[in-house]
């Protein structure tokens, strides 16, 4: 039997990266929020979007790449669509699903949150590791889940 004394290493970078995973991405939420922007899952969902070879994606696929769960995102989808950040395509070849592209408005969006966005970015994570310490926790990370 494990007891509670014990400590993993594992656990604790485990216990760590999740740790600052959230403070980092309140840190910038609050960047965003101040000046009228909406929350950081709406630049992702959007960036997703953009970042797409045809411009359309379907929502399970945006559900892949975000990592959010289906009725979090479909919630989520609804309301970008709604405010005309995104629009919902008919899918030829499945009568009952749909694309979603990134509207005109929605890349507007997206290039008017980068500032704010990279600027939260060196506020709150450039001065903290130096450049080459920034390179070994990548490394590091990278080895946990490979993105390349």
């Amino acid at each position: 039997m494990i007891s509670v004394n014990d400590t993993l290493p594992a656990f604790d970078v485990w216990t760590r990266l999740i740790r600052a995973s959230e403070h980092m991405r309140r840190l910038v939420e609050l960047d965003l929020k101040e000046p009228g922007f909406p929350s950081l899952s709406w630049h992702d969902v959007l960036l997703e979007l953009k970042r797409s070879e045809t411009g359309c994606l379907r929502p399970f696929e945006l559900e892949r790449q975000l990592l959010l769960t289906q009725y979090n995102l479909s919630r989520l989808l609804d309301r970008i669509v709604k405010v005309g950040y995104a629009e919902k395509r008919p899918l030829n070849e499945d009568s009952r699903g749909h694309l979603l592209a990134l509207t005109a408005t929605g890349e507007d969006l997206i290039g008017r949150m980068w500032p704010v966005y990279r600027s939260s970015i060196e506020k709150h994570v450039s001065d903290r590791p130096t450049n080459e310490e920034a390179r070994s926790v990548a490394g590091l990370l990278s080895r946990l889940y490979n993105d390349a």
